[in-house]
């Protein structure tokens, strides 16, 4: 009878672990996030809309503070576009590389931050030219929307 008795409350035990496990892994899920396909320009209309909605919230980005930075109007939206995927979705301290015509560039996120109620992040971007290398350093907090907005 005890040992019938010890297999129920163990059962049970499993159970309550199970359930708390289950619970402690949904608390760690994040805020909605928009999907990056749509942000990043995929098939549709929208998503190209979408894009450009992203991008422009950007304000330029962090490579807009490089002075010497001649980017064409190509090379600018692949430069927002890894902004854009670095902030988003990149793990923390994982590079996002970008190719241009004669330029290539890398945008590093660090781990996001909560301020207040939103996420945010350092990040630094670095553009190679040639043999001119440059590095722009700053902070972009998330919009409720899905866009991004540097700070400062």
């Amino acid at each position: 009878m005890m040992g019938r008795a010890l297999k129920q409350f163990d059962a049970g035990v499993k159970s309550v672990c199970v359930a708390f496990a289950c619970m402690a892994l949904a608390a760690c899920t994040t805020t909605a996030r928009a999907p990056l396909t749509a942000a990043l320009g995929g098939s549709s209309a929208a998503a190209t809309t979408g894009s450009q909605t992203y991008l422009a919230a950007l304000q330029g980005g962090i490579i807009g503070r490089l002075p010497s930075a001649d980017l064409g109007r190509a090379d600018r939206q692949r430069a927002l576009e890894a902004e854009y995927r670095a902030l988003e979705a990149a793990p923390g301290g994982q590079p996002v590389a970008w190719k241009g015509s004669a330029i290539s560039g890398e945008v590093v996120a660090a781990a996001p931050y909560q301020v207040g109620s939103q996420n945010c992040r350092q990040y630094s971007h670095t553009i190679v030219a040639g043999s001119q290398t440059q590095t722009a350093r700053g902070v972009a907090c998330r919009n409720p929307n899905g866009s991004w907005t540097p700070l400062g």
